[in-house]
């Protein structure tokens, strides 16, 4: 079994070429896809809506569904999401934002866990997906 990585063009790399955006693991007839965390970030790194859980949340989707767009899967493929939130008071703006892009009833599989700080001033959360095509 083969790993491949990918940054597709139609999101911003990650800057500092630090990471691969897409780990893709074959499975036979289809493949897992690994999303790298995402935050709210545009092409040279600035951060999109600083403190604002909605906003950053509704970005980090958009380029989600861009990555999996790049793989030929889609946001119904997504079997899990794990999100890192600053501050889980503001779970409820999360919750809305993120079901703009997975109307129910049911959701993919998700874990949810506070943290006391990321990496850049204003990244109120970051989003990790792992999908099925």
């Amino acid at each position: 079994m083969s790993v491949s990585l990918d940054n597709p063009a139609s999101v911003p790399a990650p800057f500092g070429d630090r990471f691969a955006h897409v780990a893709r693991i074959p499975t036979g007839s289809g493949a897992l896809l690994v999303l790298s965390g995402q935050v709210a970030v545009d092409e040279v790194g600035q951060v999109l809506s600083p403190g604002n859980v909605g906003a950053q949340t509704t970005a980090i989707f958009e380029m989600v569904r861009d990555l999996l767009t790049a793989h030929g899967a889609t946001l119904a493929d997504v079997a899990h999401l794990r999100t890192f939130m600053r501050d889980l008071s503001r779970l409820p703006e999360y919750g809305q934002a993120r079901n703009q892009f997975f109307p129910g009833p049911l959701r993919p599989a998700s874990t949810t866990v506070e943290v006391s700080g990321l990496f850049l001033p204003g990244v109120e959360l970051e989003v990790e997906v792992l999908a099925a095509v």
